[in-house]
């Protein structure tokens, strides 16, 4: 039996407007399908494919995408520009750093960078990490 992820779908209440921020951020080019579908194929990466829904998002994403980042701080200001939004401050740990984020529509996505990429000295890091 062949198994292989195919697309990842994200339900959203404009399609059209989310893929163009997602084609923003990890490139490729947006894609408007029949039935208020799009989706964006990222040159390094699987198929982001939005779906349209009728309801609001309302809670927690139960599973959300790690974008790997040489440095969080560039990453997150270009996805501001983009019309992204910071939730909390970038946290940092034995294995990297992480900045939870939230696309124009709410759903979580985090930039992460492991600490042999972490450009940024500035961070805070667990004592025995300096």
């Amino acid at each position: 039996m062949r198994v292989r992820l195919n697309q990842i779908v994200v339900d959203c209440r404009d399609p059209r407007s989310l893929v163009r921020f997602w084609a923003a951020l990890l490139g490729g080019d947006p894609v408007d399908r029949a039935r208020g579908w799009s989706h964006v194929e990222p040159p390094e990466g699987v198929r982001l494919a939005f779906q349209p829904v009728a309801e609001d998002k309302a809670v927690k994403n139960r599973l959300h995408l790690d974008i790997e980042v040489d440095a969080i701080e560039p990453a997150t200001a270009h996805a501001l520009r983009l019309g992204a939004t910071r939730i909390g401050e970038t946290v940092t740990d034995d294995k990297g750093s992480f900045q939870v984020m939230a696309d124009p529509e709410g759903n979580e996505f985090c930039f992460v960078c492991d600490h042999a990429t972490t450009a940024d000295p500035s961070l805070p890091r667990p004592p025995g990490l300096r």
